[in-house]
């Protein structure tokens, strides 16, 4: 009993230590390196890629209906009433009995067969090998347009959470700031050289500041959580962004949308393309369908009979019961459309409508994507002004705030100037920060709409 007692706290301390040794899942993440991780681990974005290979299975299916198809058989039948037919009695001379019973066959039969055929020519085949790689392509643009939509969410969550971890930083400084002010302020009153009033003032704003930096905390896990929602990270594991915010504009004020708009790179366009094409594939299947089907086959079996269950034992040459005799056959067959009521015909009317409409919505699209990255690059040059306003905003919030300092520490402004600066300054930095969210928010949207968000 000592010996298993031994053993088993032996084995807790291995899985203990074992537990301790296994990594808790912390990972350090550049936005590169998030993108990358959501495009390995985003359920969305796996299923996407997931329809590439079904697709390609399905092409692969339609591949196999040109290829010879082979089946065997065994048939084995035990006739428990043998078959009875009623034929002309002819050896009855006197037209008594002009009609006699017989039985036909043997009471057990095995019929062993191989059959093979090949279509020759089919147009829905032909067709459906055209329409599948086009379907092919449909799945890669689907792929392509979630990586789009991966690269877009992660980025804007990232950056949610970098904008919010440099808001904690600023409320921390400014906290700083009000405290030391507040201080001074409690002690001037316990001299009486200021009055409760301006205490309770300072008091109320310092208040508001530290329930401002609460709610920016639970902010910050909340965008880390969307952030590993994004990522397909799991939520219960920590994270940490190497990045830093970067402010600085990406690419030139001067935009001109029209010659940067890559269509290609859209898979809304692209999509709409396949999909004409498609439509062009289902014209000529129709076409096509006024052809003859041809298809070609051979059968090889083997039939024998016996008045016992017994087919293995070699029979005598001369003796026809359970002797196998072989039956082979080989043809083609031709099925030639004559006349289908113009099914075929109306089909191809409709396949011709559904070009026309494909055709209508690629221009539609087309138009829509030039106002989309026109509206884009407006917004986001707007973003850029606003950005630098709000940069020069909080440099003069910050210089009225260090000249109040010094006036209220030699005794020249009062209390009420030092918190409006205060107050000032703390509007600034939280406006200067929500430009330079707007603005990466609109880059990432005028590459999304000129189509170089995805390479």
């Amino acid at each position: 009993m000592r010996t298993g007692i031994l053993s088993y706290m032996l084995l807790l301390l291995t899985l203990s230590a074992a537990a301790q040794q296994e990594p808790k899942g912390t990972g350090e993440f550049t936005l590169q390196a998030a993108v990358d991780y959501a495009l390995k681990h985003n359920t969305n974005y796996l299923n996407a890629e997931l329809e590439i290979l079904q697709t390609k299975y399905k092409k692969n299916e339609i591949t196999g209906l040109g290829l010879p198809q082979i089946t065997g058989s065994f048939d084995v039948r035990d006739l428990i009433n043998v078959p009875t037919f009623v034929v002309a009695n002819r050896a009855d001379t006197t037209g008594k009995y002009p009609y006699a019973p017989f039985q036909m066959g043997l009471k057990y039969s095995v019929n062993p067969n191989i059959s093979i055929s090949q279509l020759i020519i089919n147009s829905d085949y032909f067709m459906g090998v055209l329409s599948s790689k086009q379907y092919m392509l449909l799945a890669e643009k689907n792929v392509q347009r979630g990586k789009a939509d991966v690269i877009q969410n992660v980025s804007k969550a990232y950056y949610m959470v970098l904008i919010n971890k440099e808001r904690i930083k600023l409320l921390d400084a400014n906290l700083i700031r009000l405290k030391k002010l507040l201080d001074d302020t409690k002690a001037y009153n316990k001299e009486g050289l200021v009055e409760k009033i301006d205490v309770d003032r300072l008091e109320v704003n310092y208040n508001n500041l530290v329930t401002e930096k609460a709610k920016t905390e639970r902010l910050i896990d909340l965008s880390e959580a969307l952030l590993k929602f994004q990522m397909g990270y799991k939520l219960s594991d920590a994270i940490v962004l190497s990045d830093k915010l970067n402010a600085e504009a990406p690419i030139n004020s001067e935009i001109s949308e029209e010659s940067k708009i890559n269509f290609s790179n859209r898979p809304e366009f692209s999509i709409l393309e396949t999909q004409q094409r498609i439509n062009q594939i289902d014209i000529r299947r129709g076409k096509m369908a006024y052809l003859p089907n041809i298809v070609a086959y051979a059968s090889l079996g083997y039939n024998a009979y016996n008045i016992k269950f017994n087919f293995m034992s070699k029979s005598n040459p001369d003796n026809p019961l359970g002797k196998y005799y072989p039956s082979t056959v080989i043809g083609a067959t031709l099925n030639l459309p004559i006349f289908d009521g113009l099914q075929k015909h109306w089909k191809i009317q409709q396949a011709k409508l559904n070009l026309v409409k494909t055709s209508n919505s690629l221009q539609g699209l087309q138009m829509a994507i030039e106002f989309e990255a026109k509206s884009a690059s407006v917004n986001y040059q707007n973003a850029l002004a606003s950005m630098e306003t709000q940069k020069k905003n909080m440099a003069l919030a910050q210089s009225i705030y260090d000249v109040s300092e010094k006036k209220y520490q030699q005794g020249l402004g009062s209390n009420v100037e030092m918190l409006n600066a205060q107050t000032s300054l703390a509007e600034s930095q939280t406006n200067y920060f929500n430009a330079i969210y707007d603005m990466l928010v609109a880059k990432l949207d005028y590459m999304k709409a000129t189509g170089a968000l995805v390479k």
